[in-house]
């Protein structure tokens, strides 16, 4: 069965081209998501607003005809990066491409309209499939908000599409790092610093060394520190009193994570002390690791799905997060999965309308297929 004569290719540029047209930095994808509401209640989806302090989830719906099959989950994220605001775009040699001073959206709207076209096909060809779970989460670019603010309780998915990874068609993410954020907060001695600068503690001059002396940057290969953001003072006349520092750290390697944490901690209250000023610091976990064993049943399902549509897996490990960190985190094994979306989080953005297809009928085989697979299979 050719099922990719099934997508309806100008339909689904048509989607995404709707779906750039609309601004949705993060906390303000209202407008984005009565679009997806619509198109979801189209595709035949009972859609529901989860609403939390910040925005909103989308959580819907498709009821299948195959009863003993478990239900699969495919999710994707609304907000984008900004600049969105005044976006241009061309399509051009196959390929839709940001050609102002914006991104173009592709992450992660590629994704959300390789989910509606897969749910209209569904509808129209009346093809048979089991429970589907969609989720469209908020803020995923300022950490994760809507994915960690969801409703768990309301899904019954043990697992789960997140389609949310870029370059070619075929990766799929099986390892992403926990993450720790912190902040220093250094308190030097306030003084006049044309009179009596010998009487003031600089916190600049003492966060300076401390910022010169901890880890950065490439700590190993499944590891990295970064400060962010730095900042202080109040004129050059006076000797600054506070400066505070932001940072972050990254591992797939949990006792490495906890050593590399204590090293830049302890370092820093080492010298914050020898230089006599205070030192407040404080860290959250934004997120947990996970890996995915290379045997798991439903990688190897997986796997055969993207054989079966041309397309050669590829399992790749990646440094940075994803909602798949937060589903993986809830107990749903969630596999993060390229959209075909390039140079995200750039102005050179684009995405080959070829992806664009073959990531969509990923999409459907996958459904079409889940209902024939078990756990306790080996695998295809």
């Amino acid at each position: 069965m050719n099922i990719s004569a099934f997508i309806n290719k100008d339909r689904l540029v048509k989607i995404f081209i709707d779906l750039i047209n609309i601004n949705s930095p993060s906390f303000g994808e209202k407008e984005l998501g009565r679009l997806l509401s619509q198109n979801l209640k189209t595709a035949g989806c009972r859609v529901e607003v989860q609403k939390y302090d910040r925005s909103f989830n989308l959580i819907a719906l498709k009821k299948g005809s195959i009863k003993d099959s478990s239900p699969l989950l495919l999710s994707g994220h609304m907000d984008t990066i900004e600049p969105t605001t005044g976006i241009r775009f061309e399509t051009k040699g196959g390929i839709i491409r940001s050609i102002g001073n914006t991104v173009l959206g592709a992450d992660d709207k590629s994704a959300l309209a390789q989910i509606i076209e897969t749910l209209m096909v569904l509808k129209e060809k009346k093809i048979p499939h089991g429970d589907i779970e969609i989720v469209f989460t908020s803020a995923e670019e300022k950490g994760l908000f809507g994915a960690k603010n969801l409703d768990f309780g309301r899904l019954k998915s043990r697992h789960a599409l997140i389609l949310d990874s870029g370059g070619p068609v075929g990766n799929l993410v099986i390892a992403a790092p926990s993450h720790i954020t912190y902040e220093m907060r250094i308190s030097g001695r306030p003084a006049h610093a044309g009179i009596e600068p010998e009487k003031g503690i600089n916190a600049i001059r003492v966060s300076s060394e401390i910022i010169a002396a901890v880890p950065d940057g490439r700590i190993d290969a499944e590891t990295t520190a970064n400060i962010g953001m730095i900042n202080g003072g109040t004129a050059t006349n006076v000797v600054p009193k506070e400066v505070v520092i932001h940072g972050e750290l990254r591992s797939h390697d949990k006792k490495t994570l906890r050593d590399t944490k204590k090293i830049i901690f302890d370092t820093a209250k080492d010298i914050a002390k020898k230089n006599r000023a205070g030192i407040r610091i404080t860290d959250q976990e934004e997120y947990r690791a996970f890996r995915i064993d290379r045997k798991e049943p439903f990688l190897r399902f997986l796997g055969g799905v993207y054989k079966d549509c041309g397309v050669e897996p590829v399992n790749t490990v990646t440094g940075g997060g994803s909602d798949a960190n937060i589903f993986n985190q809830q107990g749903i094994l969630g596999v993060n999965i390229s959209t075909g979306m390039q140079k995200v989080h750039s102005h050179d953005e684009y995405i080959h309308l070829n992806d664009l297809t073959r990531g969509c009928l990923v999409v459907l085989k996958t459904v079409m297929d889940f209902p024939g697979f078990r756990r306790d299979k080996p695998g295809r």
